[in-house]
């Protein structure tokens, strides 16, 4: 039985030295030229050949302009493959690794991308569901993410943009509230929808969906019986959208103005 376990670990060693040797091509390659086809490998969309070859740029050259290149790369290269987790942690690195370097304002700029694209989500899109009605973290994330940006370089090249996806990002902030308070109006539970109302009211002052807001808020009193809360939510409703769907009995089926809590929500 030893002979036979002896043998057999014999054969498996010799098998083991007839197994072709694997070779690195990138070895002894520079930085530049690992640097080069690196950028050749993002260029053709090759994100996870990319990557592979920056990590092994930045083990092997940990100075230097090269390395530092590599590591923004690496967190546009996991942006383009879709990986947000693996993108904003490569970008929260650069920044705390090169807080004054020329290129931290594209950093920030990622990752609020990387947040705001996975808020977009393709799993929303293809199920028909209103971005409103899930879960705004990753919003709050975007968002915060272009402030930084914008506070931080509000002269980047960036800022322009970053400042429309804020603006985006606000109301869809705002929606999210409106229709939390919504679902809770639906089930009667009036405090609960007032005060997500006046949250969104609140913290997002200039919103569009605050229209809707200030309708929930003057059902939400009126249900409660708070009159003089009712009066000067319905006055405010009344000074801001003056031509409001709401107001006017164009939404609810026609239904006119005094009769919007019998509005189906």
């Amino acid at each position: 039985m030893r002979l036979s376990l002896a043998l057999f670990l014999a054969l498996c060693l010799s098998a083991c030295g007839l197994l072709p040797e694997q070779i690195d091509e990138t070895k002894g390659w520079s930085a530049s030229k690992l640097y080069s086809e690196a950028k050749s490998e993002l260029a053709g969309s090759n994100y996870e050949k990319a990557i592979k070859l920056y990590e092994k740029l930045e083990s092997r050259y940990p100075y230097g302009r090269y390395a530092q290149q590599a590591q923004l790369e690496i967190a546009y290269a996991y942006y383009k493959d879709k990986d947000v987790a693996s993108a904003i942690a490569a970008a929260d690195r650069f920044i705390k690794l090169h807080p004054n370097h020329p290129s931290v304002d594209y950093a920030y700029y990622l990752r609020g991308l990387a947040s705001f694209n996975d808020d977009l989500g393709i799993l929303g899109s293809y199920a028909g569901q209103d971005i409103t009605e899930r879960d705004p973290k990753a919003s709050r994330e975007a968002f915060q993410a272009f402030k930084d940006l914008v506070t931080r370089f509000p002269k980047s090249k960036y800022t322009p943009d970053s400042i429309q996806r804020m603006n985006y990002l606000v109301n869809t902030l705002a929606s999210h509230e409106v229709h939390v308070a919504r679902y809770y109006m639906k089930r009667s539970a009036f405090v609960a929808a007032a005060n997500r109302a006046q949250y969104a009211l609140k913290n997002y002052p200039q919103a569009p969906a605050n229209e809707e807001g200030l309708l929930i808020l003057v059902q939400a009193y009126d249900k409660l019986g708070m009159t003089d809360l009712r009066n000067d939510a319905e006055r405010v409703m009344k000074a801001n959208f003056p031509k409001s769907k709401y107001l006017t009995g164009q939404a609810g089926d026609g239904k006119p103005w005094w009769q919007f809590w019998n509005w189906s929500y």
